[in-house]
């Protein structure tokens, strides 16, 4: 399948992560370039090392995309070293799982600075450059299926995640006009390691979630890559304001209740 990659420029922040860079590796494998945006200067370097290695060029953007500034530099440097910005993907973020009744402001502010004004951000600074040259581009965010599953203690994940949802289809709105599309993912439980019901690994909350999976596996790094890669691809041009569920089924809803024709 051609997805129309070849010397696409992608903008993606978070790439210095576990989940981040199995998305750089994808664009790569599909002729990309990709600059590599991460807090972390070691973690973003390691990822572009990565990137080089299969021959593809890439480079380092360390900034904090909480900042305006930050990210209109970062967006700079990009730009001058790949070229104008084809595909942005929010790929950064932080998941505290804090009691609500003890979350300072402070922890608030953070998590909703992170997950939602850096999104906000990175979306204006890149649509506004695609906007200015006349270019059309795709958007994609890593949203959570937490944006429409309250969990204990996530108050605050929960609640930035899903503002990332309905900013992703506001935005959708606001930028189709100009040809840029603008989608999301929202994975649900992404494990380094595949895990399956019976794994020694596979303890407590994992088991859980595994009886609520209908595919009865958790996720991969590289299935979110690949959902992404599908919703930046210029041969889905009327795909815009979704937000594509890579669960393995878990957000559908309970699998676990016992049947019965008895219906009182």
């Amino acid at each position: 399948m051609d997805l129309q990659m070849t010397g696409k420029v992608v903008f993606q922040t978070g790439a210095g992560g576990r989940l981040g860079r199995a998305i750089a590796l994808a664009f790569a494998r599909e002729g990309a370039k990709v600059a590599v945006v991460d807090v972390n200067a070691q973690a973003a370097a390691a990822t572009v090392a990565a990137l080089v290695a299969t021959g593809s060029e890439a480079v380092a953007v360390v900034g904090d995309v909480t900042r305006k500034a930050d990210v209109e530099r970062m967006l700079e440097e990009a730009t001058k070293a790949l070229g104008p910005v084809d595909v942005l993907v929010n790929g950064h973020g932080i998941f505290p799982n804090i009691p609500m009744l003890e979350t300072t402001v402070e922890e608030w502010d953070q998590i909703f600075a992170i997950n939602t004004r850096g999104t906000m951000l990175t979306c204006q600074a890149v649509a506004k450059q695609m906007i200015a040259r006349g270019a059309q581009g795709a958007i994609v965010n890593v949203s959570s299926g937490a944006a429409t599953s309250a969990r204990i203690g996530g108050a605050g994940y929960c609640g930035s995640k899903a503002a990332v949802n309905l900013l992703t289809h506001a935005f959708a709105i606001e930028v189709g006009p100009h040809g840029i599309r603008v989608n999301a993912v929202a994975p649900g439980l992404i494990m380094d390691t595949v895990l399956r019901p019976g794994d020694e690994h596979a303890a407590g909350y994992v088991n859980m979630m595994l009886e609520s999976t209908p595919m009865r596996r958790t996720g991969a790094p590289e299935d979110i890559a690949e959902a992404i890669l599908f919703l930046a691809a210029e041969r889905n041009s009327w795909v815009t304001g979704s937000i594509l569920e890579v669960t393995g089924g878990s957000h559908c809803g309970r699998p676990h209740v016992p049947l019965s024709r008895n219906l009182r």
